[in-house]
Order: structure tokens, then sequence, then C-alpha cells
């Protein structure tokens, strides 16, 4: 589950990590109060970014700096009304509901810090870069050597000393050094409390020096959060912070029948059982010429229901122009596939080229129930094997489409 970045920011300030003032609002008029109660504060810079989950906000215009009221309306009023289109969206952008108002502050020196898992141990690591303010995959392409790793022992967690070098290895000077040892301890912390499974501050900046720091302050002005799933029943109150908003609707509906879902930009509709056979069966559509709109995996216990919501939520995709269904039936039943599919043709119909291919337990008799509802299925097409299943289902679209 991904939150917001005001969620986050408040997650590392009630944790005791120094993050700037603040506010979510969802309209213009809002965004103006916030902005006015913040100047009001003594404040004499914001920014106003835009709260979707997706990056590139910046090149894409949806962060922008303010120094007066007006300039703060006409950032909210431009956000409020256009779509955001970045790297990360797709040309179709995404529609802005939600604003950040926060203080802005000044820039000396930025930094990259994240915990996340290492998935070659297992254990969570920190992670951290002198090089801040720019996407990790750059910095990782271009500057390997400058980004650190540290592991996190899973039951002493992140020692002090280990936060501490980490600080003086990334150029911290000062009394900066504590601060950040400090910020990093204590997100640490709140990623073991909450089942993090990635927090990044990007960037973690250091204020120019000032009378009142003479060494400059370091903050979290940026951050992101994910948690783990399957640890939400254990946070109740992070749980209230999902924004269904932002999530495919298809993948929503997806999850509430206990179906692993993933949207795709291709045209054959997958249903399959097993993860492993289902990327396999994405890879040799597009072997075939073909090109996957979704994965799917059922699962092994999936019912008659749960099967025939599966083919309504492929069916529903407008992208769709055929669909391909892969079974091996161990523990999943071919006769309960068999089934889905002609209630499914029942309840929505099958107007693409559908091409079924089933192994496994109780497949003499899904071959006779398909058999029986081929007049309520002119469009199917059943295949000896996955490469047969592949070719015919790549070759009906082609046709369909030609």
């Amino acid at each position: 589950m991904k939150v917001h970045e005001y969620q986050a920011r408040q997650l590392l300030a009630d944790a005791g990590v120094p993050v700037p003032l603040g506010t979510m609002v969802q309209s213009v008029e809002d965004a103006n109060s916030a902005a006015k109660s913040l100047f009001d504060q003594g404040a004499t810079l914001l920014v106003v970014k835009a709260q979707v989950h997706a990056g590139g906000r910046g090149k894409a215009g949806f962060v922008k700096l303010c120094r007066t009221q007006n300039e703060v309306n006409e950032a909210a009023t431009y956000m409020l009304s256009n779509k955001m289109v970045s790297v990360q969206t797709g040309p179709e952008g995404l529609e802005v509901t939600k604003l950040l108002i926060a203080d802005g502050v000044d820039i000396d020196k930025e930094y990259y810090l994240a915990i996340t898992t290492d998935r070659s141990n297992g254990a969570n690591a920190i992670i951290a870069s002198s090089e801040g303010g720019v996407e990790i995959e750059t910095v990782a392409h271009e500057n390997p050597d400058a980004i650190k790793t540290v592991p996190i022992c899973p039951l002493a967690g992140l020692e002090t000393y280990q936060a501490r070098q980490l600080a003086f290895e990334l150029g911290f000077e000062g009394k900066q050094v504590g601060q950040a040892t400090n910020i990093m301890m204590k997100m640490a912390q709140l990623v073991a409390d909450t089942d993090a499974s990635l927090a990044e501050i990007n960037p973690l900046i250091v204020t120019p020096a000032s009378e009142e720091h003479p060494h400059g302050q370091v903050l979290a002005i940026d951050a992101k959060f994910d948690f783990d799933d399957n640890a939400l029943f254990r946070h109740p109150d992070l749980k209230k912070m999902f924004d269904p908003t932002e999530e495919n609707e298809a993948e929503l509906r997806a999850s509430e029948f206990g179906l692993n879902f993933i949207a795709l930009d291709g045209n054959i509709g997958c249903l399959v059982n097993g993860a492993g056979l289902a990327m396999g069966t994405m890879d040799i559509i597009k072997l075939h010429g073909g090109s996957p709109a979704n994965f799917l995996d059922v699962g092994g216990a999936a019912t008659l229901e749960t099967v025939t919501e599966a083919f309504k939520i492929i069916l529903s995709d407008e992208k769709v122009e055929g669909v391909l269904v892969n079974i091996f039936g161990g523990i999943m039943q071919c006769d309960v596939i068999a089934e889905a599919i002609v209630a499914a043709a029942k309840e929505v119909g099958f107007t693409v080229p559908l091409v079924v291919r089933l192994e496994g337990t109780n497949v003499d008799q899904a071959r006779k129930i398909l058999k029986a509802a081929q007049p309520e299925l002119p469009t199917m097409q059943t295949a000896t094997d996955l490469e047969d299943a592949a070719e015919k289902v790549a070759t009906a679209v082609s046709t369909a489409c030609a």
C-alpha cells in the first residue's frame, strides 16, 4: 500500500524527524487559506505540490515555489484543473485532487536516504547517497560509487554507530552528523514499527548556516512510504490512509475477490492459475507477436464466483481484443474454470476471440462442459498446449484487427 507525500511527512514528524510545516488541501480556496496561515507565521517561501502516486512532478510542472499569495492561487488553480503527465503516468496523465501547501526552505546540500528490503538476504538495509534530489536510479547508473548501503540486523535493528559512520561517509559535518544520525535511527524504528516495505526521503537536505543553526539544519522535505499489505491487519491507522482514487479500478475490484491482477497495456487478456505460469504465459504471447493486457493469477483455491468475476474484470477492459485461458489443474480444478467460462458467457458474453488450454485435475469433465457449451461460445477455440494456445490467440486477434 502506498500513501501520499503529506501522509508520509506526517508519519516522519510523528516519529520525531524534523519536517517543514505543511497542510493538505483539496480546493483552491483551502490552498489560499493554508498559504495565508503559513505566511502569517513568518514563512517567506511556500511550495505547492500535487499529491499523486507518481514521480516526475517537478518536471511536469506540478511542484511550484511561491513567494506570494497570488502565486499560490495560480499554482493551485492550475494543478487542480489539469491532469499531471509525467514519465511515470503515461500520456493519459493523472487527475490531481489533493495538494500539499508547505513551508519552503533554502537548501545548501541534498542527500538521499531510504530503507528497504535487501532481497539477497531478506533483511532491511539503509541506502544513502550524497547525491539527493534526483532519482536514485539515475545515480546508480551514472555514479554507483555514490550509493552507500548498510545492512540492518533483524534483531538488533540499526545500530547508532552504523548511522553515525554513514553520516560521516556521506559528508555531514559538525552538528549535522548528530542530526543525520538521529533521523536515520528514528526512520529505522518507524519502518520496524509500521512494517514498511519502503521508506524514502529524497531529498534529505541541509539548510544554509544561520545564527540559529550555525552548522545548518538537516530536514526531510519529501518522503515516500510503501507498506506490506500482508501486515496491514496490524495497523488499522495506516489502513485508513489508503486512497482508492489513486489505484487502478480493476485491480481494486480484483483484490476484493482475492485475485492477483495487474493491468497492462496490451490487448490479450490472460486468465492463469499460478504466478510463474502467468508470467510464462505472458512471455509466450509476446513471443508469438501478441501483447498481454494483464497479469492475472486466480490462485489454486478459486471458486466459480471468483473465476467468473475474473472474466468480468478482463472483459471490462476496452483494450482487450482476445482472451487466453491457461490452466494447469493441480489444486485448481479444470471443470471449475470451464463452468466459469460458460457462466461468464451467459452473463457478459464473449464477443472477442477466446482460446482455452486446460490440463490436469478433472480436465476430461472440463472438456465435455466446453464442448456442450460451444453454441453459446462461438468465438472459443481449444488448444492442445501452451504453444498452440498462444499462437491461436495471437493469430485470432491480429486477424480480427486487420
